[in-house]
């Protein structure tokens, strides 16, 4: 079992940077496929990223792809979102998840993910 914290949000302006953070207690991350959500107001909630168990390879929409990168500190048993040239179009909850590697098929969809973070607010004025 893990319990899931993120932080990192804030208040940005349009091509300004943020980094998101994502920190595990319990079992360690890196024993997860893990993934980062975002849910604007009003929409469902949007997959983002996910790097595969063991610091493997990482998956993004591709609506992100290009500005997001998700990284994993394996020491501090922690996941990085770093998100460059923020638009208003990116302002949401940000939500970092983790669910069973060995079952895990379909990375985009909710259903997979055992366990949440909290979410960390993003908010990109124009």
């Amino acid at each position: 079992e893990v319990q899931l914290q993120a932080s990192g949000g804030g208040f940005v302006q349009a091509g300004e940077s943020l980094r998101l953070s994502c920190s595990g207690s319990g079992d360690a991350l890196d024993a997860y496929g893990m993934a980062w959500f975002r849910q604007a107001p009003g929409e469902e909630r949007e997959w983002v990223s996910y790097i595969s168990a063991r610091s493997g390879p990482t998956d993004y929409a591709d609506s992100v792809k290009g500005r997001f990168t998700m990284t994993e500190d394996i020491d501090k048993n922690t996941d990085y979102l770093e998100i460059n040239s923020l638009t208003p179009n990116d302002t949401a909850v940000y939500y970092c998840a983790a669910a069973n590697p060995w079952t895990i098929v379909l990375k985009h969809e909710t259903y997979e993910y055992e366990y949440w973070g909290q979410g960390t607010q993003v908010t990109v004025s124009s």
